[in-house]
């Protein structure tokens, strides 16, 4: 236990007692720099780890992820072991406003920067409605029961866990939002930088209690403790969505009317970049 808890305390730059056996596993820096991004387990993480690191996050400091490569078979385990990670200061997603980025993204979803429409506008009012080209609006926060948000995490953490290998991650962060950003996730890169992704996820932990996670080469799984029980509800929420993940609509349900209903009553929310 001595060897991988030296691991930890390298990459958190302070002894950490985790009071948790860690299994084998190693630190992970970028290609261009020697401080510790993340640690990684060497194999996919054991039945409960997770719940048990997360119920310790407040007292370690270390936020735990699973970690889902591009190719399972591949000898690099992209991103995780084969240095494609580009961290941002943790205090950088603090700079950005999370509604206007919203607002922006929903503009360059429609249309480019200058309102110019990129596609037939007939079936950009289609794929959009209710809304069309005009945004709506940050979604409505919910009232998240204390300790509902943790709880729900966990529960989904060890379903994912149990459905794919993915390895156990852990990151010196304050949330899951703040982990992508210190350890330099760049899965929707081709969409926007990890500061600003992280902003809004940020924004949703507080507005929603979404919680991140798994973390793939370029998807994402959050925890949502109080889903939408509407459509009515989940419509607004949708166009955030879709405003941070265009593929969701564009390359998947092919309306935000139909992404929305997915929504209702759902307790994970899933992303993927192309």
């Amino acid at each position: 236990m001595t060897e991988h808890l030296d691991l930890v305390a390298a990459l958190a730059a302070l002894p950490v007692d985790l009071s948790v056996d860690l299994p084998p596993g190693r630190t992970v820096t970028a290609d261009d720099g020697p401080q510790p991004l993340l640690w990684i387990s060497d194999a996919p993480a054991p039945a409960g780890l997770w719940r048990q690191l997360h119920r310790a996050h407040p007292q370690t400091g270390l936020w735990p992820l699973l970690l889902t490569p591009l190719d399972p078979a591949g000898p690099d385990y992209r991103p995780w072991l084969s240095g494609e990670l580009y961290p941002v200061d943790a205090a950088v997603p603090d700079l950005y406003d999370p509604a206007a980025l919203l607002a922006t993204w929903w503009k360059q979803v429609d249309g480019d920067e200058d309102g110019e429409v990129s596609e037939d506008a007939g079936i950009l009012d289609e794929a959009l409605a209710p809304y069309g080209r005009t945004w709506p609006g940050p979604a409505p926060a919910t009232t998240v029961p204390d300790g509902a948000a943790g709880t729900e995490a966990r529960e989904l953490a060890e379903v994912l866990r149990s459905v794919k290998d993915a390895r156990l991650g852990l990151v010196r962060a304050d949330s899951g939002a703040q982990a992508l950003a210190v350890c330099g996730w760049s899965g929707p890169t081709n969409h926007d930088d990890i500061a600003r992704i992280a902003t809004v996820l940020a924004d949703w932990e507080r507005r929603f209690g979404a919680q991140v996670v798994e973390v793939g080469f370029d998807t994402l799984e959050l925890s949502v403790p109080v889903p939408p029980a509407t459509l009515a509800e989940a419509l607004p929420l949708a166009a955030e969505h879709t405003a941070f993940c265009p593929d969701l609509v564009f390359q998947g349900s092919g309306s935000l009317t139909a992404y929305a209903e997915g929504l209702v009553g759902a307790h994970q929310w899933s992303f993927w970049w192309d």
